[in-house]
């Protein structure tokens, strides 16, 4: 153990680290953990331990894919929460010894998006999910013992003891703030859905809500309208018991496909509102359920809000006659429409002061070790968050 303390220490400042890695080298084969080289920072980079990280689906959907953009090996994970081990050239918002939440999603605070507000997709670092490489300098800080290059995962790749993330996809945490098992899961799920419903959709007190898909961004969504004061939320799901596990988050209706008799879901939800829903939220990435969502609102005002991923080149079709005549709106929903450095501490303070559920979505919680038992877990629906914890010494 002495060894290992002396290999992760505070004194690699600069110089390449040697630590552990769940290493993605075959799509759909257990992770690898296994030694490999983390370089350090290059200007506008940071180097991160990290403390915990958990699954998301879109971890799973890239270790099963065969083509591209599928490239091996890999390090996956990309929500966490960590600790600075050193900064590159040109960082100055964060010092080493800071804790802070990764984002696959940039936010540079120079381009005419990130200066406004009405959008959070960076145009000076734009999201690239097929990239392999840091943002800027399109190369890897990834190596293992051989010498082979490791790819990188949504500019994050927390299944790594230590991994390097550029300046822009960082947020800052307040020091008074102890770090704490479920906060890596707004570096993605939670904030998604949360921020679906607070900022994209900007949810009305007294509203209704339909939310397509219980997993874990559709419950995150539940826990935002919540917060935003809709009296009725509505959840759609082949899935008869995220009903139960959908009260905890709000969820006052349950709709199961299969239980429908001989109305469809449309006509149903239209009838259970008296003319469709105020706010339709699609979380599962299907091209029908999204125009279902969109048939499902209400006609004048009502909006069907997209966040689930479809497969590539997946099209909608709308009736040209609903689009002109009914007045709907039809929108996506990256990130939940947040800001990470600005709208994430929000959320960390609606979570001290007791307002946003946040360790309700662990399910689980399981080491380093055991992570291939947390991608079962996920792929068997026995899940919604398995935090892993790293174990690093600091």
């Amino acid at each position: 153990m002495a060894a290992m303390d002396e290999k992760l220490s505070s004194g690699n400042r600069g110089n390449p680290i040697r630590c552990r890695a769940a290493v993605s080298r075959k799509p759909g084969e257990p992770l690898v953990i296994e030694e490999i080289i983390v370089a350090p920072p290059m200007p506008h980079e940071v180097r991160v331990r990290i403390v915990y990280t958990s699954l998301c689906h879109s971890d799973i959907t890239f270790w099963k894919m065969k083509d591209f953009p599928a490239v091996f090996p890999r390090i996956l994970g990309h929500e966490a929460i960590g600790v600075v081990e050193s900064v590159g050239e040109e960082v100055t918002e964060v010092a080493e010894g800071d804790t802070v939440i990764p984002t696959l999603i940039s936010e540079c605070g120079e381009c005419v998006d990130c200066r406004s507000t009405k959008s959070n997709l960076c145009s000076k670092l734009p999201f690239k999910q097929i990239s392999p490489f840091m943002p800027r300098h399109e190369t890897s800080r990834f190596t293992d013992l051989n010498g082979e290059v490791i790819y990188h995962f949504l500019s994050v790749s927390s299944f790594s003891e230590y991994t390097v993330v550029d300046i822009a996809h960082l947020t800052k945490i307040d020091s008074s703030i102890p770090i704490f098992k479920a906060a890596g899961l707004l570096g993605c799920g939670v904030s998604t859905g949360v921020g679906a419903a607070w900022r994209t959709a900007n949810v009305e007190p007294g509203s209704t809500v339909a939310i397509f898909g219980l997993g874990s961004i559709g419950l995150a969504v539940a826990e935002g309208a919540r917060l935003c004061g809709a009296t009725r939320i509505i959840g759609v799901d082949v899935n008869q018991d995220k009903f139960e596990i959908g009260k905890k988050f709000g969820v006052t209706d349950f709709i199961n496909p299969a239980n429908c008799e001989n109305k469809s879901v449309t006509e149903l939800m239209i009838e259970m509102t008296k003319g469709g829903a105020d706010y339709c939220f699609e979380c599962v990435g299907n091209s029908s359920l999204v125009q279902q969502a969109y048939a499902c609102c209400r006609k004048g005002w009502g909006k069907a809000i997209v966040l689930g991923v479809d497969q590539p080149g997946s099209q909608l079709t709308l009736p040209s006659y609903d689009v002109l005549h009914k007045g709907k709106t039809l929108m996506g929903s990256f990130f939940g429409g947040l800001k990470p450095k600005s709208d994430i501490p929000v959320l960390l303070n609606r979570y001290i002061n007791k307002e946003l559920q946040l360790d309700e979505f662990v399910t689980h919680e399981m080491t380093f070790e055991d992570i291939n038992k947390a991608f079962d877990l996920l792929i068997e629906g026995k899940c919604l968050r398995c935090v892993i914890c790293m174990n690093t010494v600091g």
